[in-house]
């Protein structure tokens, strides 16, 4: 694996933490998630970044496994393309319950990448 590679894993870990941290003094509610649009807007910013950095990955190394590989960038595009059909319960769905499965799955790889 080369360092273009590396570098899209870390622009995904950075992300997902970045989304962690804007709940670092406040709970992770849905209700507190749709009240602000600040914090909605910032994680769809980190989602966009997500997407993008798997592009890449993919578009390099199609063969790697990341669950739902296509469906992030899949999310990407509708978050940049189709702004106005975002539904906030699906942004929230996917923060709950899929960014950790994708941060175990890439800290695996930059692990992995490290031997």
């Amino acid at each position: 694996m080369n360092e273009r590679l590396l570098k899209s894993l870390y622009d995904i870990k950075t992300s997902i933490e970045e989304i962690d941290l804007f709940f670092a003094d406040r709970p992770k509610q849905f209700d507190q998630f749709r009240k602000d649009v600040l914090l909605r807007r910032g994680i769809e910013r980190e989602l966009e970044i997500i997407g993008e950095a798997m592009n890449r990955i993919l578009k390099e190394h199609p063969a790697i496994t990341i669950t739902d590989a296509h469906r992030i960038v899949a999310l990407r595009n509708r978050i940049i393309h189709g702004y106005d059909s975002i539904v906030d319960d699906n942004i929230w769905a996917v923060v709950i319950n899929h960014l950790p499965t994708l941060s175990m799955e890439v800290n695996a790889l930059i692990a992995r990448m490290g031997e």
